[in-house]
């Protein structure tokens, strides 16, 4: 089964209580929101962490758009965008 490493960081940690994880891909070809939607089905906490939409990938320690593909073994961390002020 093909799997993926997500890490989470900072608000998105606190919310769904551990810091990573691994994660059977959706499908061949998923995309990281493929992902996210995925995730936010399993309903709370992951939906009240991912629900805003609001969030910054990178996959295998490279930023990356929400369109980018994820591929088996990759490293997917989320985390909530920084504000500055």
């Amino acid at each position: 089964m093909a799997t993926v490493t997500l890490i989470y960081f900072a608000k998105i940690r606190e919310l769904i209580g551990t810091s990573e994880e691994e994660y059977p891909l959706p499908e061949a070809g998923a995309t990281v929101q493929a992902l996210l939607e995925s995730l936010m089905a399993r309903g709370e906490p992951y939906l009240g962490a991912f629900e805003s939409g609001r969030v910054l990938a990178a996959i295998n320690q490279e930023m990356v758009s929400l369109s980018s593909g994820v591929a088996d073994g990759d490293e997917l961390a989320l985390f909530p965008p920084v504000t500055g002020g």
